[in-house]
C-alpha cells in the first residue's frame, strides 16, 4: 500500500450534507445571492441594492394590518371561462395552473382589519396569478372591496401589480375599466377615502383605471408604471425616452403620484394618511 492510500484510509470518511434549494435568493436587481431568510424578514426587499421584489396578498395584509385583526375576504365566484378561449393552452388550464401555484382563486384578494387601531379595507393584485391581469374575477373583486369598504366605513386601500387586461376574457375583461371606475364614485358619494399603491409592475387597463383614480397615490421604488411599453413608444414618436421614463421616480417627479414611499415605511404611512384624512372630514 502507497503511502497516499494509507493517509486517505486514515481520514475520516465525511458524507456529504444535503442543501435545501431554496437557501438562497438571486436578486433581479443587482444579481447579489441573498439568505432568503434574511430577504424574507427584510420584507423581500434585497439587503445590497434596495430593489423591491414581488409579494403577494397574504406578505401584504400580515405586514400592514395590526397582529391578529385581520380577516380575509372570500373570493367572488364566477364563470371561468365564458368565450371558452384558447390560444397554445385553454384558458380553463392556466386558472387550473394559476390556482395550484399562487393557492389563490384569482389575482386580487380582499382582507378587513386595522391600521394602528383604525379600521381599513385593503385589496391586493397578485403579480403571481396571471400576471396581475384584470377579468371579470378582479372586477368582482374591486367591487367587493368597496362595498366591504362602505359597510366598515373604513377607507380602501390598493395595492396594484398588473400586466392589464386578461386577453382571454376579451370585452369582459375591458368592461371591469368602467365597473371599477363606477365603484370609485360610490366611494368618493360616501365620503371615503381611497389610497392606491402602486408596485412593480403596474401597467395597461389597470394603470388607465383604478391604479390612478386615487385621492392619495404611492408608490414603491423603482416600480415600472406604464400604460403601454417603452419600445412601442419611442417606435411610434421615433424619440429616445429618459432612461428613468416610467418609474415611479418618474411619475412623481413630474406630478403624476404624490410620493414614492419604501415597503418598510409604508404601513406608518398609511396609518398617518388615515389618521390624517379622517380628521380632515371630521373638520368639515
Amino acid at each position: 500500500m502507497s503511502w497516499l492510500n494509507r493517509v486517505r484510509n486514515a481520514i475520516p470518511f465525511v458524507t456529504k450534507r444535503e442543501t435545501p434549494d431554496n437557501l438562497w435568493h438571486k436578486c433581479k436587481g443587482c444579481g447579489q445571492m441573498v439568505f432568503l431568510k434574511e430577504y424574507e424578514e427584510n420584507l423581500f426587499v434585497c439587503p445590497s441594492c434596495d430593489h423591491h421584489g414581488r409579494i403577494g396578498p397574504a406578505t401584504r395584509f400580515a405586514h400592514l394590518f395590526d397582529t391578529g385583526s385581520f380577516a380575509v375576504l372570500p373570493a367572488p365566484q364566477v364563470a371561468d371561462d365564458p368565450l371558452k378561449f384558447r390560444d397554445s393552452k385553454r384558458y380553463v388550464d392556466r386558472l387550473k395552473t394559476a390556482r395550484t401555484d399562487t393557492g389563490d382563486q384569482d389575482a386580487f384578494l380582499n382582507a378587513r382589519g386595522t391600521i394602528d387601531g383604525q379600521k381599513a379595507v385593503i385589496g391586493v393584485q397578485n403579480f403571481a396569478f396571471m400576471g396581475g391581469s384584470m377579468g371579470q374575477a378582479v372586477g368582482e373583486a374591486f367591487i367587493q372591496g368597496v362595498e366591504a369598504a362602505i359597510a366598515d366605513h373604513a377607507p380602501f386601500i390598493v395595492f396594484t401589480a398588473s400586466g392589464g387586461a386578461r386577453m382571454q376574457e376579451g370585452i369582459l375583461s375591458l368592461m371591469q375599466m368602467p365597473r371599477s371606475t363606477v365603484a370609485i364614485q360610490m366611494l368618493h358619494e360616501a365620503g371615503l377615502p381611497y389610497i392606491v399603491v402602486l408596485t412593480d409592475p403596474t401597467s395597461g387597463g389597470v394603470m388607465a383605471a383604478y391604479a390612478m383614480l386615487g385621492d392619495v397615490h404611492i408608490a414603491e421604488p423603482k416600480a415600472t408604471l406604464a400604460f403601454t411599453g417603452r419600445r412601442v413608444i419611442e417606435n411610434t414618436i421615433r424619440e429616445k425616452l429618459p432612461d428613468d421614463f416610467q418609474t415611479s421616480e418618474y411619475y412623481r417627479d413630474h406630478g403624476l403620484i404624490d410620493m414614492v414611499t419604501h415597503r418598510k415605511e409604508l404601513r406608518e404611512t398609511l396609518s398617518m394618511l388615515i389618521g390624517y384624512m379622517a380628521s380632515e372630514k371630521q373638520a368639515a
